[in-house]
């Protein structure tokens, strides 16, 4: 089994993609050809960085740049990540441990390969956030606050706290898991992960009504299916059924193809889409994803949009009962 086939076994979910980590590569190497420089605004930063693209001169900068540990550490990190084999994989990711020890992205790639169960999978990947604290410092936490996902060196960090929370949600921890995508929310509002769709999933399935409206509220721009559905099951159960309403009817415009996996009359795909488009089938997928659960601890909801839909809908056109009790179309 590969890499990233074991980790969908396991979590359902694929590993970082190659695309991503090329273009967290190119944005470390366009900062690293930045240090020690002092630029007046960003126009002339930006400048900089043009005429060193447009001349070709980036390579040869990067060569005069010094690596330290934890730099060849990271290289070998994301060679890991992208290695066609698990065994070319641990064999870079130990590499890189020995450079430093607290390399996010080397533990994570160990972690992935080489837990047997979801509870060392867990295990591994806690000590992998932890490396991640230390690594960054309390203090840099602290004062980066609010905008961490812009600091390149965060990103490991990041991405190994966003699989950590979906392996605990996965198993029903859930408040652990909650705690975590706050933190995620705390240390990046812009939320570029975007973990707030899980998170309010949680939030409803343990009552958190509080959570969920604060979310809602915070992130009431959100035109995805996941705020739009779960605005309807908040209003549900907070007893305001005039409001569900009016939700439900916001909600089946923004994604129409919600209901029919909410109430059964499509079923869910094994895997879930690597794509979607907002108001499509593959988006109404990864909604019930987050969301499904919520529903679930809430069933008496799931029976009354049945209701509400069934309500809604317009009577058949051109159908008439014959004296046998059967319908059928006119002619």
């Amino acid at each position: 089994m590969t890499k990233k086939s074991a980790e969908k076994a396991i979590t359902g979910k694929p590993s970082v993609s190659t695309a991503r980590t090329t273009t967290e590569k190119t944005l470390r190497d366009l900062m690293k050809t930045m240090e020690g420089k002092d630029f007046a605004d960003i126009e002339e930063a930006n400048a900089f960085l043009q005429t060193m693209l447009a001349s070709g001169q980036m390579e040869s900068l990067l060569d005069d740049v010094p690596l330290s540990l934890k730099d060849e550490a990271q290289e070998l990190a994301f060679d890991a990540m992208e290695a066609e084999s698990d065994a070319e994989a641990v064999k870079l990711a130990k590499r890189a441990l020995r450079k430093d020890p607290d390399c996010v992205d080397a533990l994570v790639v160990l972690a992935e390969i080489e837990s047997t169960s979801q509870r060392q999978l867990i295990l591994r990947m806690q000590k992998a956030v932890a490396a991640g604290e230390r690594s960054l410092g309390a203090e840099f936490i602290a004062e980066n606050q609010g905008h961490f996902w812009g600091i390149i060196e965060t990103r490991p960090f990041m991405r190994a706290l966003e699989q950590l929370a979906g392996l605990l949600r996965s198993e029903g921890i859930n408040l652990d898991a909650i705690r975590h995508y706050e933190t995620m929310i705390a240390l990046n509002p812009n939320d570029n992960q975007g973990v707030r769709d899980p998170l309010l999933g949680l939030y409803l399935v343990v009552d958190n009504l509080d959570g969920a409206r604060k979310l809602l509220q915070d992130y009431k721009e959100d035109a995805s299916a996941n705020f739009a559905w779960c605005r309807v099951l908040e209003r549900f159960v907070s007893g305001d059924l005039p409001g569900a309403s009016a939700a439900l009817n916001k909600a089946r415009k923004a994604n129409p193809f919600v209901e029919l996996y909410l109430i059964g009359r499509k079923a869910l795909p094994k895997r879930p889409p690597e794509m979607y488009g907002m108001g499509t089938q593959e988006e109404a997928v990864l909604c019930l994803n987050n969301m499904a659960a919520a529903w679930a601890a809430h069933e008496e909801a799931a029976f009354w949009v049945l209701d509400q839909i069934e309500t809604a809908r317009p009577p058949a056109k051109n159908v008439r009962t014959n004296r046998l009790g059967k319908r059928r179309k006119r002619r």
